[in-house]
């Protein structure tokens, strides 16, 4: 009887300043089966000037970057790579910080402070259809959105997730809590923050954020 191939691996982009951290990501993707590390940067610049033979599904990108920030990199990352999907990997999980993200093009959003594990999960989610953020980046997000005039356009579904979203829920409790798969609240969360990177554009940003609009 034939076996089914095997799935590929996530490929992984890591743009890191700081060596020991991106060694050491480079090393726990090496190491854990269903990853693999497309290559290695200290700098947006370096990240781009790699080789054609490297194609990321996923780049794992430092805001605080030397030269070309990692929010200014957003752009030519994707340009570069358009099927590639971002993860930001930082220290700042303050409102503005996150919304310039999301706008630039970033899917997910998490703080440094992340266990290795929970990285690993946040890549497989994002490479699996989620938007994964850590949680109190997520509450600062949904709790911006849960403005009267901001949750308009989202669905009864949608305004429960984000109900547990701010309670600090993780997408795996959400989905004991509600009785349906992980997955199923992969797909909703992702609704959730598309819809709110639809409408934080320009104007819409600094409206959201009381007027303050990202950095």
């Amino acid at each position: 009887m034939p076996t089914e191939p095997a799935a590929s691996p996530i490929r992984v982009l890591v743009v890191e300043d700081r060596a020991a951290i991106r060694e050491a990501i480079a090393l726990l993707l090496g190491w854990t089966a269903g990853f693999a590390c497309a290559g290695a940067a200290g700098s947006a610049e370096e990240a781009l000037a790699l080789p054609p033979d490297v194609v990321p599904d996923v780049v794992l990108l430092d805001v605080g970057l030397p030269g070309m920030s990692g929010v200014q990199a957003l752009a030519p990352l994707k340009r570069r790579w358009p099927r590639a999907e971002v993860l930001m990997l930082t220290v700042h999980d303050d409102a503005d910080a996150v919304f310039a993200a999301l706008e630039a093009g970033a899917s997910g959003y998490l703080v440094k402070a992340t266990p290795p594990d929970e990285v690993l999960a946040a890549i497989r989610e994002l490479h699996g259809g989620g938007a994964p953020m850590s949680a109190s980046v997520a509450r600062k997000v949904v709790q911006a959105f849960r403005r009267p005039d901001r949750a308009d356009g989202l669905s009864p579904r949608e305004r429960e997730v984000l109900d547990l979203l701010v309670a600090g829920k993780t997408g795996r409790q959400i989905a004991e809590a509600l009785f349906v798969s992980p997955t199923t609240i992969a797909f909703h969360v992702r609704q959730i923050y598309e819809k709110l990177h639809v409408h934080t554009r320009g104007e819409a940003v600094a409206h959201v954020l009381g007027g303050r609009g990202p950095r």
